[in-house]
């Protein structure tokens, strides 16, 4: 469900869409709706924007999502990480699970090193590369 609110906030001509509008649109539940779009906000892929005039919280494709999801605000690279570290001290450093999680450990320490100059690199050139 989350892919197809993500998908309604990203095909939509409507600046932004309530939580209502996604369940006609989709034809889905509201809890489903509600559980998509906490999801989404919380990875930083959409935001609740101020309507004028409407008490409904309206939502919109952020600006610069992409790279919001991919940047420190999202804390995913960290979290992965933190779980490899914890998984190698529970099973030991030199157990089968233990290298895997070594290696798991590795790649988000990489990621983490290198994502903020991609980043940077992608908002230097733009979308249009």
């Amino acid at each position: 469900m989350t892919a197809r609110v993500l998908a309604a906030l990203l095909f939509t001509e409507q600046d932004t869409l309530t939580a209502g509008e996604i369940t006609e649109l989709l034809i889905i539940s509201s809890g489903s709706v509600s559980t998509a779009l906490k999801s989404l906000t919380s990875v930083g892929l959409i935001e609740k924007v101020p309507a004028p005039g409407s008490r409904r919280e309206h939502f919109r494709f952020r600006e610069g999502a992409w790279a919001t999801l991919m940047s420190e605000q999202n804390q995913l690279v960290r979290v992965m990480r933190e779980a490899a570290e914890q998984g190698i001290a529970a099973t030991g450093e030199d157990s089968v699970a233990g290298r895997r999680l070594g290696e798991m450990r590795d790649f988000y320490d990489y990621l983490w090193r290198e994502l903020p100059a991609l980043i940077d690199q992608w908002k230097a050139h733009g979308s249009k590369g």
